[in-house]
């Protein structure tokens, strides 16, 4: 969910490393850049943004078929399966993004990572949460095991049905904003009186003398 992830990044980059911190009696970034100038040695950085990714992501076993992977009633190929098609005996590990499966990482033999596409490449990207509801949905019309297409038709819907309820919630608050030019200021009304201002006499006190 795009929005989460820039309230998430917001909350942790804009705001935590920014506060002072209680213990630290400052900063968790000026700590960080403290115990950083603080180090003889230079910061070792990951060979490899994407491997470093990818070591994150969460994964399954599967064994390579004949007409590639299926991964969550989704096929997936690419031409850099042929060499185990139907032939490696040994599932190997497949990692994917759970907010983005249109493409999954296969850990080959020798421990590198090979991105797979979607078999059928006119598939939009989903989510896993998206895939999850769609079969929710439709195991709830009685249709137990759903085919790849009828998933991704039932995505595609809910999309629409989204993006819809969006529109319409925006026109209708529209329709309810009052045009500035129609905003007049409202005239203070004079306070009522029973009688004229100037009948009016102050309440009786009684004055309190020391003996």
């Amino acid at each position: 969910m795009p929005e989460l992830e820039r309230w998430l990044a917001l909350q942790i980059a804009g705001v935590y490393h920014l506060s002072v911190h209680s213990a630290l009696e400052k900063t968790p970034l000026r700590a960080w850049q403290d115990g950083v100038a603080r180090r003889k040695q230079a910061l070792r950085h990951p060979v490899s943004a994407e491997e470093f990714f990818q070591d994150f992501l969460p994964a399954k076993p599967r064994l390579i078929q004949r007409d590639g992977i299926h991964f969550h009633k989704i096929r997936y190929w690419d031409n850099v399966l042929s060499p185990w098609a139907g032939r490696l005996k040994k599932p190997l590990l497949v990692k994917y993004d759970p907010r983005n499966l249109s493409r999954v990482y296969v850990r080959d033999p020798n421990g590198k990572h090979w991105p797979v596409p979607y078999a059928d490449l006119r598939q939009p990207p989903i989510a896993l949460w998206e895939l999850e509801e769609a079969r929710k949905r439709l195991r709830e019309q009685g249709k137990s095991d759903p085919a790849e297409r009828a998933l991704f038709a039932n995505i595609m819907e809910q999309r629409r049905l989204v993006k819809e309820a969006v529109s319409q919630s925006q026109q209708r608050r529209r329709k309810e904003r009052i045009p500035l030019d129609e905003i007049r200021p409202m005239a203070a009304e004079p306070a009522k009186t029973d009688r004229p201002r100037d009948e009016l006499q102050p309440f009786p006190v009684e004055i309190w003398e020391r003996e």
